[in-house]
């Protein structure tokens, strides 16, 4: 049995940017600074049937990978396993931490948080879901992964640039921007269901978008996380970034990226040196200013 130097999580990983960034991490950790040995990467999905089959086209069928011998198999140094998780559920997030745990005792090295759903329609009953998924359950993800991590691991959650702050009042604003802790996140974001509710969310500052919502929250929540745990001395870097606006099912294939071209911010923030910069929000390889503007 292989013994792995680092373990790597990817969520929502059977297609698009998620199935990307899996096949990236491969292709990108030879080159690594953080290469100390054999990689095992774990491609998480809701689905087993959809999580097993994306197991076996990136192990069997990918010829960019089989070409640079980036797997194990044809002589690399990385591994890739399937473990179902749906991050709505919190009894699959505690059973695929419990069997992080048994599996790996010195715990994991990264999370990249991809898992998310953006869906057609504006109520509150799309409001309520998005948020529910976007950013409760995988901040959520965020607090059972933390205590598996290893001290200088890394959480990425990926967020999107509809999350920028430039379509809301500028007491909404000023709210984000200030918000220290997830309470602070999680009122605006109550507050915005509310109104949504009420069929006032345009008075009360906000856009008519539930996914834009979610990722502003999921930048606030990630940043606010970062904080606390600098705050208790945690060498843990923990960030946000924007893939772009990529050609996937998501985008009903009007991205202009490729999902390749979309992993590349996420996978940077897993395997490069960051020079302990945390709570950011970053987008094309670089930080980004969260209000939107240059």
């Amino acid at each position: 049995m292989t013994s792995y130097s680092r373990i790597g999580v990817v969520t929502g990983a059977n297609k698009g940017i998620g199935y990307a960034i899996v096949r990236q991490l491969a292709l990108q950790y030879p080159k690594s600074p953080l290469n100390n040995g054999p990689l095992l990467i774990y491609l998480t999905a809701r689905d087993s049937g959809r999580g097993e089959a994306a197991v076996k086209q990136i192990t069997h069928e990918d010829e960019q990978l089989k070409s640079a011998k980036a797997l194990s198999s044809d002589g690399g140094s990385t591994d890739i396993k399937f473990h179902a998780l749906d991050i709505t559920d919190s009894k699959s997030i505690q059973k695929f931490v419990e069997d992080l745990k048994k599996a790996h005792g010195d715990g994991i090295d990264f999370v990249i948080n991809n898992a998310g759903i953006a869906m057609n329609g504006f109520n509150s009953e799309v409001v309520k879901t998005t948020i529910g998924c976007n950013y409760y359950s995988t901040m959520e993800a965020c607090h059972a992964f933390l205590p598996i991590l290893k001290p200088q691991g890394r959480i990425v959650n990926v967020a999107s640039m509809s999350g920028y702050l430039n379509k809301y009042s500028e007491e909404v604003r000023n709210r984000f921007l200030s918000s220290e802790t997830e309470d602070d996140v999680s009122s605006i974001l109550k507050d915005f269901a509310s109104a949504v509710d009420a069929g006032k969310e345009k008075e009360a500052g906000f856009p008519s978008a539930a996914y834009a919502v979610s990722k502003a929250g999921l930048i606030g929540g990630t940043r606010a996380l970062a904080r606390q745990e600098k705050e208790k001395g945690s060498a843990v870097l923990i960030n946000s970034c924007c893939p772009g606006y990529v050609n996937t099912d998501m985008t009903k294939g009007n991205g202009t990226l490729s999902p390749d071209e979309g992993a590349q911010t996420p996978v940077m923030l897993a395997l490069q040196d960051l020079k302990g910069q945390t709570g950011l929000f970053w987008k094309d390889l670089k930080v980004k200013n969260w209000t939107g503007d240059a």
